[in-house]
């Protein structure tokens, strides 16, 4: 997969070798070369050798530009990331805003119990911007200078770091990443969905509501119903309705809570730990958060792999272009949810539910049910339209695996039926490990290399930037920062699980 082979154009049979030994053959390269004049040309122009001359001019130029044009695997052609390649910036934008912010936001406020004003919003930006940069570094690496096309993270990582060590270090966190949070939408959407029915209702259905594990089960039915869509560039218009949401009830969220006022007994002093290591650990599992909400870095190269690309427009423009306007949009939802939701409930935010659990505990009372209701109906809406971005790399690596071993396209309804049992294995975790949302610190460390250090990493292996260039020092410098942070914070979430705990119930979603 992800290989590719340059269109030979170079002269063959018996006589290429003469025609190259004597200097005869085409030289594409050279426009000056390639048609050499004969001693006998005359010098001056005849009527027809000006049209003839553009005519020849015009081939030649074709044929420098179908030099460089590459083979795809026609394996692509089959496999939902790859099987449509009209996208453009604006499909971009959808997906990348879909994916860039979700439920997950909801829990920034609750790193700047640990951080503190101060360092809340300097570490929130410095992750942003880095990002941002790495953003950059993996539309450039999507195509390489001999033209091959990496539409999947994986596939990059295996041509930077080897088959072997690739797989490694990207198959399970990427994997994990999708699979994951597939989860903890299921978790997150089928919980709102049980709130909204109870807003909806009021005190008339009581007697016929669901339990939680019905709820999970509706949400899952839906998205597969919805994953039904055969590819990635199928599933803008759903991103688009998912990226509506996602700034709607983000804004929502927190313009109420700063129109309610603080609640009694708000307090913006960092939370005191009983130790120096208790601390460090906070503040490790603060840092966590905040780069689990900035994850999705393992869909850029899915996305920008639904684009057209040709030598003159490549695809790496619309791409960025993309970039640029959905993470603007990202950045001026995210930093006003965190900084008014700190406002607004400082430490008192709750630890699982964040901003919409708070919402509802101390202005639920007096905040009106059709706001209350619409805003849940956002978030059910924006995690059914992140599921089938989430989960689309999933799709396309289990549909490979019939496509390699029989080298046809997997058939309509072997497509439904992988997607299908994808949505019950998601929904089967999700009823036995409810608790997963409460990991976002420990997932946050396991996703930081894929977002921070590993663009960096292999920039430096296909690029090869001089040596102790800037860039080459840059990219060192963050990609060994980011694995020495990512081990942090993986400690420090899993000191934070053993010596606080966490309410762990299994088969017992509440």
């Amino acid at each position: 997969m992800g290989e590719v082979d340059d269109i030979n154009i170079s002269p063959e049979g018996p006589d290429a070798e003469t025609a190259v030994a004597s200097g005869t053959a085409f030289d594409l390269s050279s426009p000056t070369k390639s048609l050499s004049r004969s001693p006998r040309t005359p010098e001056f122009m005849t009527p027809l050798a000006s049209p003839m001359k553009k005519a020849i001019a015009s081939m030649q130029s074709y044929l420098e530009e179908a030099a460089q044009f590459t083979k795809l695997d026609p394996q692509d052609a089959w496999l939902p990331i790859t099987e449509s390649r009209n996208g453009n910036g604006y499909y971009a934008t959808f997906h990348m805003l879909s994916s860039g912010i979700g439920v997950q936001a909801l829990v920034l406020p609750l790193a700047f119990t640990a951080l503190g004003w101060i360092w809340g919003i300097v570490c929130m930006s410095v992750v942003f911007v880095w990002q941002i940069y790495t953003l950059w570094l993996l539309t450039q690496l999507h195509e390489s200078e001999s033209g091959t096309r990496y539409s999947r993270y994986l596939q990059l990582s295996m041509a930077a770091f080897g088959e072997k060590l690739g797989k490694l270090l990207t198959l399970f966190p990427t994997m994990y990443l999708s699979g994951g949070t597939c989860v903890t939408l299921i978790i997150i959407g089928g919980g709102t969905m049980k709130i909204f029915f109870q807003i909806a209702c009021g005190t008339r259905c009581h007697a016929n509501l669901l339990t939680t594990t019905e709820w999970y089960l509706t949400f899952t039915c839906s998205a597969i119903l919805l994953a039904q869509l055969p590819n990635l560039n199928s599933i803008a218009g759903v991103s688009l309705i998912g990226a509506i949401s996602a700034v709607c009830y983000c804004t929502l969220i927190w313009a109420e809570s700063v129109r309610k006022g603080k609640p009694t007994g708000v307090s913006y002093h960092p939370i005191k730990s009983q130790s120096d290591k208790a601390s460090l650990c906070s503040i490790l599992n603060a840092l966590g958060i905040i780069v689990f909400v900035f994850r999705g870095h393992n869909l850029v190269l899915e996305i920008q792999g639904t684009m057209p690309s040709s030598t003159k427009n490549p695809s790496s423009i619309p791409m960025w272009r993309g970039v640029k306007v959905a993470y603007t949009i990202i950045a001026t939802s995210l930093f006003p949810l965190a900084i008014a939701g700190y406002w607004a409930y400082g430490n008192l935010i709750p630890a699982n539910g964040g901003m919409l659990d708070a919402l509802h505990k101390y202005h639920g009372h007096d905040t009106s049910k059709v706001l209350l209701g619409f805003i849940s109906l956002l978030i059910v809406l924006n995690s059914l339209t992140s599921f089938q971005i989430y989960a689309m790399p999933v799709f396309d690596n289990l549909e490979s695996r019939y496509t390699r071993k029989l080298n046809k396209p997997c058939p309509r309804w072997l497509r439904a039926g992988l997607r299908a049992s994808f949505g019950c294995l998601a929904f089967f975790i999700s009823v036995a490990l409810p608790f997963l949302p409460s990991l976002a610190a420990l997932i946050g460390g396991f996703a930081l290399p894929v977002t921070l250090a590993y663009p960096c990493f292999m920039f430096i292996l296909l690029r090869k930037p001089k040596r102790y260039s800037t860039i080459w020092c840059l990219n060192w410098g963050l990609g060994l920062l980011g694995m020495v942070i990512s081990v942090l914070l993986v400690m420090g979430a899993l000191w934070k699980i053993v010596t606080m705990g966490i309410e762990i119930h299994f088969f017992k979603p509440k």
